[in-house]
C-alpha cells in the first residue's frame, strides 16, 4: 500500500519530481566533480614530489653541518692549515663534499626503520664532486672573478640497496643495463643518468670517474621530469669510504605505511633526532609554483565554496516545494485523517516522497559527477608545476637545504603534468549520503506542516 501510494503520488507530481531532482542533480554533481578535480591536483602534486625523492617517500631527515665545516672553498684555496697558493702556480684539485647537509650516523636509519607505521627507511650520502683547474693570477682582480679558472661540479648519490623502494633511485626508469643488486653493495659500480651519459659518451660497461676513483657503469636512467638532478648513483659504502664519513649518511628516506600516519612518524622521527630537520612531502606542497598551484587553489577554496552554495541552494529549492506540495495537498490529507490515516502515517508518507525524489537526484547527480570529472579529464589543458627553490642554489652553497626543499633546489626544472579527476568510491558515498540529506531536510518541513492540517479545516475546503 505505501509503495503503490507513493509510486502513484510521483507519477502525479512528475514536474515537481524533475525540479527537485534536477536541482540535487546539480548540486551533487558539482560536488563529485570538485572533489575529484581535487584529488586530481593532489595526485598531480604527488607526482611532483614523488619526482624529487622517489615514489613513495614521504618524509626526509637532514641535519644543518656545524658552522665552519663542509666549506669547499677551503679546500680549493688553502683554507685551515694549508698555505695559500702563491700567484702563478697552478691549481687542479678534486673535492667530493656535501655542501649543505651534516652528518647523520647510521644506526639513525635502523632505528627510524624500528618505529611504528613506517613501512621503509634508507640512508643515503648526497655529495658534490667540484673539480676546479686553472692558474692564480699576478694581480689580483678587483671584481673577485675567477680569471682563467675552470669549475665543473659533478651530483652523486650513495644508495643503501636493501632499501631501495624509497629515494632518488626509485623514481627512475632503467633504459639500459641493469639496476644495482645486494650483490654490488662494496663494488665500485655506478649507476648514470641518461643526460649525464649523452654528455659524456658513457654506456654500461664504460668507466666514470668518482673524486678519482673508477667505477663501471652497469646502467643508464632516466629521471622524471621535476626530479632531483642526479649524475651518478653508486653504492653507499663505496660512497661514504670516498667521502670520509664512515657509518654515516646525510639523508634518510622514510615512507610511512599510509598518509593518515605521516604527521605522527614525523613527530617520532622528531623524537628521536631532535637535532634534525624533518621534512614531509606535504611541507613542500605549498611552496609548489606554476598552473598546478593555481588549480589546487581554484578547486579548494573556490570550487568548494561553489559547490556548497549550489548544494545548499538545492536543498533550499526542495524543501520550498515540498512545503509547496504538502500546502496544495491540504484537502487529500484531510480527507484521508479523516478516513482514520494518523499523523504519523501521512509523515511517513510525505518523508518518503522526499526520500524517493532526492534519491533519484542522487542518481544523477552521480552521473553527472562522473560526466564532468570526463570532461577534465579529456578537455582540461596541461598544468605546469615549479619546483626550483632558488634560495638554496644547486649545490646547497648559498644556505643550508634540507629535505624537500634541498630536492627541489636541487631540480630547480618545471614539470608538465596532464591534470585527471579521479572519482572514488567515497566520493559516490559521500553523494548517496548528501542525497539522502536532502530528502531528510525536504521531508522534515513538508511533515512538519502536514502535521499542523486538522481534519475539520482541511474538509471545509472540498467542493
Amino acid at each position: 500500500m505505501f509503495f503503490e501510494y507513493l509510486w502513484r503520488e510521483l507519477r502525479r507530481r512528475s514536474r515537481q519530481l524533475i525540479f527537485i531532482s534536477l536541482g540535487l542533480a546539480v548540486g551533487i554533481g558539482l560536488v563529485i566533480t570538485v572533489t575529484a578535480a581535487s584529488a586530481g591536483v593532489k595526485d598531480a602534486q604527488g607526482t611532483v614530489l614523488h619526482a624529487l625523492y622517489g615514489v613513495g617517500t614521504d618524509i626526509t631527515v637532514t641535519q644543518s653541518p656545524a658552522a665552519g665545516s663542509n666549506n669547499p672553498y677551503q679546500f680549493y684555496f688553502g683554507g685551515g692549515h694549508a698555505a695559500p697558493p702563491t700567484a702563478g702556480s697552478t691549481i687542479n684539485r678534486t673535492v667530493l663534499t656535501s655542501p649543505g647537509l651534516g652528518p647523520l650516523k647510521a644506526s639513525s636509519v635502523t632505528a627510524i626503520s624500528r618505529l611504528r607505521y613506517v613501512s621503509a627507511a634508507a640512508g643515503a650520502l648526497v655529495l658534490t664532486e667540484t673539480h676546479i683547474s686553472g692558474t692564480i693570477p699576478s694581480v689580483s682582480r678587483p671584481s673577485g672573478g675567477t680569471g682563467s679558472f675552470s669549475v665543473s661540479s659533478l651530483s652523486v648519490d650513495g644508495v643503501q640497496l636493501s632499501a631501495a623502494q624509497v629515494g632518488v633511485l626509485s623514481s627512475a626508469t632503467l633504459t639500459s643495463g641493469r639496476t644495482f643488486t645486494m650483490a654490488d653493495a662494496n663494488s665500485h659500480v655506478a649507476v648514470v643518468e641518461s643526460g649525464y651519459a649523452t654528455q659524456n659518451t658513457l654506456k654500461a660497461g664504460s668507466a666514470v670517474s668518482v673524486d678519482g676513483t673508477s667505477f663501471t657503469v652497469i646502467g643508464i636512467v632516466t629521471m622524471p621530469q621535476g626530479s632531483a638532478t642526479v649524475d651518478v648513483f653508486i653504492p653507499l659504502a663505496p660512497a661514504q669510504a670516498l667521502s670520509g664519513m664512515k657509518d654515516e649518511v646525510n639523508t634518510i628516506y622514510v615512507a610511512a605505511s599510509s598518509d593518515a600516519v605521516i604527521g605522527s612518524v614525523a613527530a617520532e622521527i622528531s623524537r628521536i633526532l631532535p637535532k634534525a630537520t624533518v621534512t614531509t612531502s606535504s611541507t613542500l606542497a605549498s611552496e609548489i609554483t606554476g598552473s598546478l598551484a593555481s588549480a589546487s587553489s581554484l578547486a579548494s577554496n573556490l570550487g568548494k565554496w561553489l559547490a556548497i552554495a549550489v548544494l545548499a541552494a538545492a536543498f533550499l529549492l526542495a524543501a520550498v516545494l515540498m512545503v509547496a506540495a504538502v500546502s496544495r495537498r491540504v484537502r487529500e490529507f484531510g480527507t484521508l485523517k479523516a478516513l482514520g490515516w494518523r499523523t504519523r502515517r501521512i509523515i511517513r508518507q510525505v518523508m518518503g516522497e522526499a526520500l524517493a525524489m532526492c534519491l533519484l537526484g542522487g542518481v544523477a547527480g552521480v552521473v553527472l559527477g562522473f560526466i564532468g570529472a570526463w570532461l577534465i579529464d579529456e578537455f582540461a589543458p596541461s598544468l605546469t608545476a615549479s619546483t626550483g627553490l632558488p634560495t638554496y642554489g644547486r649545490a646547497g652553497y648559498f644556505g643550508p637545504a634540507s629535505g624537500f626543499r634541498r630536492a627541489a633546489a636541487a631540480a630547480g626544472r618545471t614539470a608538465t603534468i596532464h591534470l585527471n579527476a579521479p572519482v572514488s568510491g567515497s566520493a559516490i558515498a559521500a553523494a548517496v549520503l548528501l542525497a539522502i540529506a536532502g530528502g531528510l531536510i525536504a521531508g522534515s518541513f513538508a511533515s512538519w506542516r502536514a502535521a499542523r492540517l486538522r481534519p475539520a479545516a482541511a474538509l471545509t475546503q472540498v467542493a
